[in-house]
């Protein structure tokens, strides 16, 4: 068992394209790291230089305590899961397993036994005498685990693992990976643009944008607390609901667009570091369940024009527009959501009773305690 230790690594290729920027993080022994982010931000780049598949520019990467900046693949001790499976299709579910001891000239008893405890622990026993052909995709995918399992590796490495598989059957594998990982208790790094499977599966979250780290917590943190616009924006389905917005003098209120929105006493003792921002312009951020639907009329409200409701049985997803200028982090959002996101659209997840229809005005109350407040120029989170 190990840990592994990158320390100001950077990628950079030939071509001068700077693909990874001086990140720094340290995945535990036994912990379950995800690097996450959108298209082209590096993780699978960072992926491949723990496994020694590129070579770094600058920086150090550890493998428990060992540096590994020089060391080739097979003497790292990791083992690889790619997105691919890459089985071969003329063996059977255990010859496919077992492939890498029978390399290792490891005795044939031996690799029975190994074979026989990783299908155990897969749930895949009463198929190791099956080619892939005739397996399920979450079975395939469970055999290409089980030959990383066998090899006792120190490092697990896994690069979109589940992105072949259909929705429904993703659901049940982030389930299994996790479960199994935990059993074998070996350091991994998962990489996934799938910001719901980082949150349901990691111990801990790398953030990346960009080559750059944005930010490295436990998922419940990146949620509560982010340190930016981007992985305030990135984080949670539906994204958090951000706005240009100013403080009033004295902090007392934010106002967004035409409203005006009370902010307590509470918030400000919490966030001293709004009184610099008094009388400016700051990013206002709020997620879908911090704007229920209003029923009393007291405390902070926000009212918005709703343009569509999406009833989920257990909640109402509520869509509406206020006059406010919505804030986009660039990469933050699938491509094909980037025009959904016009001027002033929001959405609060509220109760399924709600009696809310499209068309008409509805009014939330605002859970100002959780409301996120950044810089507007630099996109940082004001915290302190």
């Amino acid at each position: 068992m190990a840990d592994v230790e990158l320390e100001k690594v950077i990628k950079v290729y030939p071509n001068g394209f700077t693909a990874v920027h001086e990140v720094t993080l340290t995945v535990g022994d036994g912990e379950f790291v995800v690097l996450v982010g959108p298209s082209g931000c590096g993780k699978t780049t960072i992926l491949r230089m723990i496994a020694g598949l590129e070579d770094i520019t600058g920086g150090v990467i550890k493998i428990g305590e060992k540096v590994v900046n020089d060391l080739n693949p097979k003497e790292r001790d990791i083992a690889m899961v790619f997105q691919n499976y890459a089985l071969y299709p003329h063996m059977t579910v255990a010859e496919n397993i077992g492939f890498a001891l029978k390399l290792r000239k490891m005795p044939k008893d031996e690799i029975q036994r190994k074979v026989k405890e990783a299908a155990h622990i897969l749930g895949l026993t009463e198929w190791l005498d099956r080619k892939p052909a005739q397996l399920s995709g979450g079975q395939r995918q469970r055999v290409a685990m089980g030959r990383a399992i066998v090899r006792e590796p120190s490092v697990f490495l896994m690069d979109e693992p589940l992105s072949n598989l259909d929705a429904k059957l993703r659901v049940q594998m982030r389930s299994e990976v996790s479960r199994i990982q935990r059993q074998l208790g070996v350091a991994t790094v998962y990489v996934t643009h799938d910001q719901t499977e980082a949150m349901t599966m990691g111990d801990r979250v790398a953030v990346l944008r960009d080559g750059y780290l944005q930010q490295y917590d436990n998922p419940q943190v990146l949620y509560d607390n982010p340190d930016n616009v981007f992985v305030a924006a990135f984080i949670g389905s539906p994204s958090m609901n951000l706005y240009e917005a100013t403080l009033e003098p004295g902090a007392t209120a934010v106002r967004i667009g035409s409203q005006t929105v009370q902010l307590t006493e509470q918030v400000r003792i919490a966030r001293p570091a709004l009184m610099r921002y008094a009388g400016r312009k700051v990013v206002v951020g709020l997620r879908p369940e911090h704007l229920p639907a209003s029923t009393n009329g007291d405390g902070p409200e926000l009212k918005g024009n709703v343009d569509l409701v999406e009833a989920l049985g257990s909640e109402l997803l509520v869509h509406f527009t206020i006059d406010a200028e919505r804030v986009i982090a660039e990469g933050a959002h699938e491509e094909d959501a980037e025009d959904l996101l016009k001027s002033g659209e929001g959405v609060a997840r509220v109760d399924p009773r709600a009696s809310i229809k499209p068309g008409t005005t509805a009014t939330f109350s605002v859970d100002v305690e959780r409301m996120q407040f950044f810089d507007p120029d630099s996109d940082a989170a004001i915290r302190g």
